[in-house]
């Protein structure tokens, strides 16, 4: 793996190089205002985001774009950054979210989905203020946090889509505080519609189901659909009553949920599904196709496959269980049957 080791004055003039991928990871060493810029040139030029790490004297942090205030996302940072020790970060964008956060923490610090956002081509680094840094940047496609090997989507600049029936467009949701209130994260937002038929797609790698908790999940997880505030949701299963059951994260609620009994039962441990890219096809009652991608068992060891339901204007996914001809969803508390759904493929 090629780096980048460089060191930048405090002269707030950014250097550029071209991305290799959707996301930047990198080190920093400075005092505070490690700055980033994400275009489509070789030079500051609109469009443009810059994502401002351990800026105001290493207070907090910033995403901006088109050099123009106010910021879209602010979040406090104290002491994120140190002179003396190299603090580790990344950022990453995909379907129109842009995210910023911490090496080793799924999840984000900041996070701000465009729906205009432009092709990001390259990537520029410059610190300034009074402050200058030591950096060491990835420069080829690595492993986007060690043990999780990041699968890049097809097209990493795809523009947001049309928002979902009864999501307002230019959704930006207010912060949510998590357990450390140093660090307020603002849900992602966006998803690819839902879409009533087969995508012929391939999975890149075998599928895997990768240990989570607290609202926590790798960066190649699959996503399935969106909450009712657009936020992205993802397959996960998790033991419940004797039973391995397909359901939802919502990374906001710091939980994930699953249908059984009646009831949307929330689980702060549970298994993310990532590594590949599924197909959703559209069946009725038992109609389950042979590739179908078995998500867990029953309490009586029936198999569960997974699938997903448009309910009040979300596309949530939850648990297909074949003898009962429907797909149960976790929703509004409840445990929701849909006879016609979409079912995960591999």
């Amino acid at each position: 793996m090629s780096t980048i080791d460089l060191y930048t004055e405090d002269r707030l003039v950014y250097q550029f190089y071209p991305v290799q991928a959707n996301y930047v990871n990198f080190k920093i060493k400075a005092p505070h205002d490690a700055h980033i810029a994400l275009t489509s040139t070789p030079y500051e030029s609109k469009p443009m985001y810059e994502v401002f790490f351990g800026g105001w004297k290493n207070t907090k942090s910033v995403i901006r774009k088109d050099q123009t205030q106010p910021d879209v996302v602010e979040v406090p940072t104290p002491n994120l950054l140190n002179p003396n020790e190299y603090k580790s970060f990344w950022i990453k964008w995909e379907y129109g979210t842009l995210s910023a956060g911490v090496q080793g923490d799924f999840r984000p610090l900041m996070s701000w989905q465009d729906s205009a956002m432009f092709p990001i081509q390259y990537f520029g680094v410059c610190t300034g203020w009074g402050a200058s840094g030591h950096w060491i940047i990835e420069n080829s496609p690595p492993s986007f946090i060690p043990g999780y090997p990041q699968q890049p989507p097809p097209n990493p600049n795809m523009p947001y889509p049309a928002p979902i029936p009864g999501q307002a467009p230019g959704f930006n949701p207010p912060p949510f505080q998590p357990p450390n209130p140093m660090y307020p994260q603002i849900p992602p937002a966006g998803v690819p519609p839902y879409q009533p038929h087969h995508h012929h797609h391939h999975p890149t790698t075998a599928p895997r189901w990768v240990p989570s908790n607290n609202g926590s999940f790798p960066p190649n997880a699959v996503v399935a659909g969106a909450d009712v505030s657009g936020e992205l949701i993802y397959v996960i299963r998790a033991q419940h009553e004797g039973a391995l059951i397909p359901g939802k994260l919502v990374p906001s609620h710091r939980a994930a949920y699953v249908a059984w009994g009646g009831r949307e039962n929330p689980k702060d441990s549970y298994e993310v599904l990532c590594d590949c890219t599924p197909s959703w096809v559209h069946v009725t009652g038992s109609q389950i196709p042979p590739n179908a991608f078995e998500g867990g068992r029953s309490e009586n060891g029936e198999r569960l496959f997974i699938g997903r339901s448009q309910h009040e204007g979300s596309t949530t996914p939850g648990k297909v269980q074949p003898s009962h001809g429907v797909c149960y969803i976790p929703f509004g508390g409840q445990e929701v049957a849909k006879q016609q759904y979409e079912i995960l493929t591999i």
